[in-house]
């Protein structure tokens, strides 16, 4: 799925008479690799360490770029903090978001997927997308 998805943007660069470079390259592989909601900041960080000589616009423009093309999207865990998700590889899926520590878990429901359809076709909408978030507290807090 990484191939896939270092193909997609390659394709997406492409479309948008973009240079592929290698700082963009890195910022994606370690996008890619990571299991975790990455806030640009974050990603930075990982970047950084591999390449002191990337600065903190190009992840942040990467990402958008990286958004825009599909392979990642911008999720809100309720802290006003912006974290990026990996949606090509991760698949879909909603959170359930802890209020006080901010743990997170990714679910997916069957359940609540078809009664989201079902909705959608009540008000006659054909589902393309959807975001679910779930606010509380965990049990740990």
């Amino acid at each position: 799925m990484t191939i896939e998805a270092k193909e997609r943007f390659d394709q997406y660069l492409s479309k948008k008479n973009l240079k592929k470079t290698h700082q963009r390259g890195l910022i994606v592989d370690i996008f890619l690799k990571s299991a975790k909601h990455l806030t640009y900041e974050e990603l930075y960080e990982v970047v950084k360490a591999k390449d002191k000589t990337i600065g903190l616009t190009t992840v942040y423009r990467t990402l958008k770029l990286l958004t825009e093309s599909g392979i990642a999207k911008t999720v809100d865990f309720g802290d006003r903090v912006i974290r990026y998700e990996n949606t090509f590889c991760s698949g879909h899926h909603d959170h359930l978001i802890c209020i006080r520590c901010g743990k997170n878990i990714e679910i997916l429901d069957e359940n609540i997927e078809k009664l989201q359809r079902e909705i959608a076709n009540r008000y006659g909408f054909t589902l393309k997308d959807h975001t679910m978030s779930l606010y509380g507290i965990c049990n740990e807090c």
